[in-house]
């Protein structure tokens, strides 16, 4: 078995120096009530960080109530699930990881709700995955908007202050910032209808204003979509650039969020399938990304960070199969030679060494 030569080397970005290269990207629990984490939260997280993950990102968690793409989402409007969160970011660094977290508005997508809010009042499908009717939102207003903009950055401060690592703004799979800048769902009419990145860009500029200047902030784009008449990955690489000049350091690079998939729209669905996305935004923006996409397999992460492709590959399902993804990649690659692992906690050294 090849031998790893990249993910396990550190990385550093202003303050933030990770261990290695293995991200656990936002994946939602729809396990909150009134927006704050709990204990179960708290067992995800921490256990990946015991599990040697160098950057643990928190799933997406909303700005405003109306911002939950379920009830049952997390939040960080309040100072009490602020408090929360400290608890959990405590014990993730006593652990040795790093831990961001994904702030951001669920805009047409936060089907749960009265007040379904949009660039434009176009619903995102006549139906969803369990067919049931979706609603049509209501365009936001001017005023609305500058409220939103201020909503992300009161959460971002929030976060700041309970001790996150780096933020990641979503501005992808088809929430909020993403439905302003595809020309699918935003058909304003005013600034935010004729720039139709001006949107995200307001909110990367607040943001910044909140958080310490040696403190990572990243965005999470679809670099393309992959629904019928989405845009290409020409038009996601003018998105990269744009949220680049704003003030962005890192690129979560992902594809998709704009509806069913549509043939010719989207690449095959395969191990590594968005890979080529962060290498185009990569050099496009000179950014360090994160790349995505059914990345399970650490020779092939290895393989992504050592060509080129990635600076930091995201483990999705495979770290919510085994929170000790990493450790038994090391061990099944060193077994034969008896070494010792990177990152493995002292209690567990005699099941793998």
């Amino acid at each position: 078995m090849a031998k790893f030569r990249f993910l396990q080397q550190p990385f550093t970005l202003k303050n933030l120096t990770l261990k290695n290269r293995v991200v656990m990207p936002p994946m939602c629990q729809y396990s909150a009530t009134d927006g704050m984490p709990n204990d179960w939260h708290y067992v995800h997280y921490v256990s990946r960080a015991v599990g040697g993950v160098g950057l643990i990102i928190v799933e997406m968690t909303n700005v405003a109530p109306n911002g939950r793409i379920s009830p049952n989402c997390l939040g960080l409007w309040n100072d009490e699930q602020r408090d929360a969160f400290k608890r959990i970011v405590d014990v993730v660094h006593a652990q040795g990881s790093k831990i961001g977290i994904q702030i951001a508005h669920a805009g047409r997508k936060a089907q749960d709700c009265d007040d379904v809010v949009a660039p434009s009042a176009i619903h995102y499908g006549e139906q969803d995955f369990a067919g049931q009717n979706l609603k049509t939102p209501r365009a936001l207003s001017t005023s609305e908007i500058d409220e939103i903009i201020q909503a992300f950055a009161d959460a971002v401060k929030r976060a700041v202050d309970a001790g996150f690592d780096m933020i990641e703004i979503h501005g992808a799979h088809g929430y909020l910032i993403h439905q302003f800048y595809s020309p699918k769902s935003n058909i304003r009419d005013d600034e935010y209808g004729k720039d139709k990145l001006l949107f995200g860009e307001k909110v990367i500029k607040a943001v910044k204003k909140v958080m310490p200047a040696d403190m990572p902030l990243a965005v999470r784009i679809s670099a393309q979509e992959y629904g019928k008449d989405g845009f290409d990955s020409d038009y996601g690489v003018m998105v990269a650039k744009r949220f680049a000049n704003a003030g962005v350091d890192l690129i979560d690079v992902s594809g998709g969020g704009d509806g069913v998939l549509h043939k010719g729209n989207h690449p095959e669905i395969n191990a590594g399938y968005q890979v080529y996305l962060s290498r185009k935004v990569r050099e496009a923006t000179g950014l360090p990304t994160i790349a995505v996409g059914m990345l399970d397999n650490p020779q092939l992460d290895d393989h992504v960070i050592g060509t080129g492709d990635a600076d930091l590959v995201a483990v999705g399902r495979g770290l919510l199969r085994d929170p000790y993804w990493w450790l038994n990649a090391q061990y099944h690659q060193n077994v034969v030679d008896s070494q010792p692992l990177q990152d493995s906690p002292k209690q567990y050294e005699r099941g793998f060494f």
